[in-house]
């Protein structure tokens, strides 16, 4: 006898959201908080200085690997138990990192954290696109934003907190409870959409008779070798090192190849046609450069703080609040105003609030205090949150919903990609300016300047007076004012680093005239209702 069909009322939106959220903020979180950790992890696994960096790079590799393949991997099993999935993942390789006790273990962990991590984020994006209506996206994106710009910003301090206070593998057990709690709340409050559902459905059996493997193969070893130049360039002098280069050519051509196979094959596994959607490739890109300034600012900012300023962990953590809570204020606000505000005035706002703040960053000195810090970081937290929602939403405001998780997938990989090329760009010019600025200071400090020869006479009574002999004293006062060479050297370099990120990031300006209001209309109806059999 043929069982009646189930009607099932449409999901929470808002118990949706806050499932769903859990594996994203995690995975956000945890490819900073290792950061601080690093000192105590390396003694405990006894790697080098050098080693120890890839158990990030191995994270990072990993992430951008999964994330354009989010739509292929969606169709194949389903969104939800894709999330369920990377989420168990992500969770079991915590507990693998947490019990590791060589680097090749850990790099090993860190690489399935890493596989969980990467489909989280656009997952999560494409099932809240799908639930909840279209009146309220930008709700829905700044929901999302706020998990996403938040973790980057919080995994430092948490680490330093759990480092200061518990052992270092700590950092990855707290993301069990926090993990379990998610997986239930997803297996309960999550349902796919009936068309989507149907959609993948179709689109799995076409790519199970195409399957496209040279795509995923010229894809894996593509990103990888972007990434790894990324990482490791400015560790390895960039193209002095073979490796590098090597890795650069093979990441080129590895592109590149993809691209044509993806735009000739009959079912690709990664849906590149999407980048003929002005409104989608516009969002993407200002949103990719969005991420560059983020997480270069997040960079550069504590490593001033702390190695300029002489700031601990817990003080540079805690002067990178007030950012955090700018963006958590303002991103709700948003939301709920996004569809009486033309995204284009918000963005470009939100441009001059980041150019605004690094400005004032610009001119930070050896005298400058916290107070002055936090202002600065207020004005670009402003900047940030003004950016995340209009741009999240607008790129996919005109993306069709079976298409959802193509969108996401290649919408996340861009912004990691920016975050990663924005950290290698100016951490490489941070270094180069850094070296300017001392060799114009060292012309100035010499023998034959009196006020040179008057200033290590000054430290050299001084070390005298403290009772050092006239020989140590003086090679002491030769040491100290080549410190303070070095450190007012680092002053300008950081300061030329800001204030060109803030120039840098105007030029996209011109780039919002390309952006459209969207339409809620757009192809985009919520379900209300979901019937099972």
């Amino acid at each position: 006898m043929a069982t009646a069909p189930r009607i099932r009322k449409t999901p929470n939106k808002w118990l949706v959201t806050v499932s769903v959220t859990f594996g994203t903020l995690m995975g956000a979180i945890d490819a900073s908080i290792v950061n601080v950790a690093i000192p105590h992890i390396r003694g405990a696994v006894g790697a080098t200085v050098e080693e120890i960096t890839w158990i990030s790079t191995g994270f990072a590799i990993a992430t951008v690997l999964v994330m354009p393949l989010t739509a292929f991997l969606s169709a194949q099993f389903g969104q939800k138990r894709v999330y369920l999935s990377c989420l168990v993942l992500f969770v079991l390789g915590s507990i693998l990192c947490g019990q590791a006790t060589s680097l090749f273990s850990l790099v090993a962990f860190r690489a399935i954290q890493g596989l969980g991590a990467g489909a989280l984020q656009p997952t999560e994006q494409a099932i809240l696109r799908n639930t909840w209506p279209p009146e309220q996206q930008g709700m829905a994106s700044a929901l999302f934003g706020m998990a996403v710009m938040i973790g980057p910003a919080v995994g430092p301090t948490l680490g330093g907190i759990i480092v200061d206070n518990m052992s270092w593998p700590w950092i990855f057990y707290i993301n069990v409870p926090v993990g379990i709690l998610g997986f239930f709340m997803v297996y309960s409050f999550v349902e796919e959409a009936e068309d989507v559902r149907i959609a993948n459905t179709k689109r799995a059996a076409a790519q199970r008779k195409n399957f496209d493997w040279q795509g995923i193969v010229l894809l894996s070893m593509g990103l990888s070798a972007m990434q790894y130049v990324l990482e490791e360039g400015n560790r390895n002098d960039w193209f002095q090192s073979r490796v590098i280069t090597g890795l650069t050519l093979l990441a080129v051509f590895s592109i590149a190849a993809f691209i044509i196979r993806e735009l000739t094959a009959p079912v690709p596994a990664v849906n590149l046609r999407l980048f003929k959607n002005r409104t989608f490739a516009t969002g993407t890109i200002v949103g990719m450069v969005m991420f560059a300034m983020l997480l270069s600012g997040m960079f550069l900012l504590p490593v001033f703080m702390q190695e300029i300023l002489g700031f601990t962990a817990t003080q540079s953590g805690l002067s990178l609040v007030p950012r955090v809570l700018a963006m958590m204020l303002l991103t709700p606000i948003l939301g709920r105003l996004y569809n009486k505000l033309d995204p284009r005035y918000v963005i470009g706002t939100g441009v001059i609030c980041f150019a605004i703040g690094a400005y004032f960053m610009s001119h930070f000195t050896l005298q400058t205090t916290s107070s002055g810090i936090v202002a600065a970081n207020i004005i670009q937290g402003v900047g940030f949150a003004c950016l995340f929602v209009p741009l999240i939403t607008t790129a996919l405001s005109t993306v069709p919903r079976e298409l959802m998780s193509d969108a996401t997938g290649l919408n996340s990989l861009f912004r990691q990609i920016g975050g990663s090329f924005g950290l290698a760009i100016f951490a490489t010019l941070l270094g180069h300016y850094a070296i300017q600025a001392k060799a114009s200071i060292s012309s100035h400090v010499s023998m034959v300047n009196p006020d040179t020869v008057a200033r290590l006479n000054q430290i050299g009574q001084g070390m005298v007076a403290r009772g050092y002999d006239a020989v140590t004293a003086q090679t002491m006062s030769t040491g100290m004012l080549a410190g303070a060479v070095a450190r007012q050297a680092a002053v300008l370099a950081f300061e030329k680093t800001f204030l060109l990120s803030g120039i840098a990031f105007l030029f996209v300006l011109p780039l919002l005239v390309l952006l459209k209001k969207p339409n809620l209309a757009a192809g985009q109806k919520a379900p209300t209702v979901h019937v099972e059999l």
